[in-house]
């Protein structure tokens, strides 16, 4: 039996967001659709991003200003200043460019499930965009990959 390729499990029908997009926007597009994250894309459908539900979670999330404490006429952070500057920049972006995430894996519609599974496993994701010459084809989710496995033993 020929092992089964990403492409034959990912969606071909991608919910995606654009960046300019507003948090709003991008909330009531999850929530209409019963999905926890997408894909941004630009008009070319190059993949830009991934937003999801824990980067609208931080909004909400309460945020404290660093730890420090002053010696002489210095102030020691004793927590990172860069990271309360991401979360800040985060809680109070209003379009989805401000809070996705735009260091995003990706995997090819050709790649194994093995090669998917071990993906999404090392790097604790949920989803992964399918992308061929640059451009988004699809979406995987861990669901996915369990429904393969169910029909296989079927």
């Amino acid at each position: 039996m020929e092992e089964l390729k990403v492409r034959d499990i990912m969606q071909t029908q991608v919910i995606t967001v654009r960046p300019k997009a507003t948090v709003r926007e991008l909330a009531e597009l999850l929530a209409k659709h019963k999905i926890s994250g997408v894909p941004v894309v630009d008009e070319n459908n190059v993949v830009l991003g991934m937003v999801s539900e824990a980067d609208l979670i931080v909004l909400d999330a309460d945020l404290h200003f660093p730890y420090y404490i002053q010696f002489l006429d210095s102030v020691i952070y004793l927590q990172s200043v860069h990271r309360f500057e991401e979360r800040f920049k985060k809680a109070f972006g209003a379009k989805v460019a401000d809070v996705m995430t735009k260091e995003v894996k990706a995997i090819s519609p050709d790649a194994s499930l093995h090669e998917l599974a071990t993906l999404m496993a090392d790097h604790k994701i949920n989803r992964l965009p399918v992308v061929e010459d640059e451009c988004l084809v699809g979406i995987v989710t861990r669901g996915d990959i369990v429904r393969a496995i169910a029909e296989s033993k079927a």
